[in-house]
Formats: structure tokens, sequence, C-alpha cells
């Protein structure tokens, strides 16, 4: 199950991880950010990553920091920073792919 990060937790839920943590970049009004939801649960679960989602619409200032300008946007963090990224929805073997889990 995802967790909801925000600013304030963001360092300890993502940074401070010592498991690669999946960072799901969305926003509430996203079509497609809904869509992918289900596959990144699965992918999560499957690879023993742990899962967050930022919401861009209430973390702007993070959203900034990593570049974020379309989404859905995830980011795969090891060790407290970004290691691949995959932007858009797509299917589960083409995002594993993207974000280098194949």
């Amino acid at each position: 199950m995802a967790t909801n990060v925000t600013e304030a937790t963001f360092e300890k839920e993502v940074l401070q991880s010592p498991e690669p943590v999946l960072v799901d970049f969305w926003a509430e009004w996203c079509g497609p950010c809904h869509a992918v939801a289900p596959v990144l649960e699965r992918i999560a679960e499957e690879r023993k990553l742990k899962l967050v989602k930022v919401n861009i619409d209430e973390n702007q200032d993070l959203a900034m920091r990593y570049g974020i300008q379309s989404i859905p946007n995830m980011i795969l963090f090891e060790n407290g920073a970004p290691k691949a990224s995959a932007v858009g929805a797509m299917p589960k073997g083409m995002l594993e792919r993207s974000l280098g889990l194949d």
C-alpha cells in the first residue's frame, strides 16, 4: 500500500529509507495517474519496494526540486538518490524496464 508523503516527511520516508523507494508524483485530477496506480502497487509488492505518493498540487516545492514537468512521473530512489525514472502511464513491463527493474 502506498504511503502519502509531503515535504515534511519526504526526507524520512524516502531519502533516509534503507530500502529502495518508488516515488509516484501524481495529482488528483490526473486520469493517467489513477490508471497507473494499481500497476505501481503490483510492481512495489513483487519487487519489495517501498511505494510512496507525492501529490504535486500539495507539494509543489518537491515537484520543482525533482524537475517534475508532467505526470504521472515515477522516480526510483536508492540510498537517498534518484536512480531511474519513468514518465507517463504505461504497461507494467515497459514501466519496469524504464525503472531498470527488468
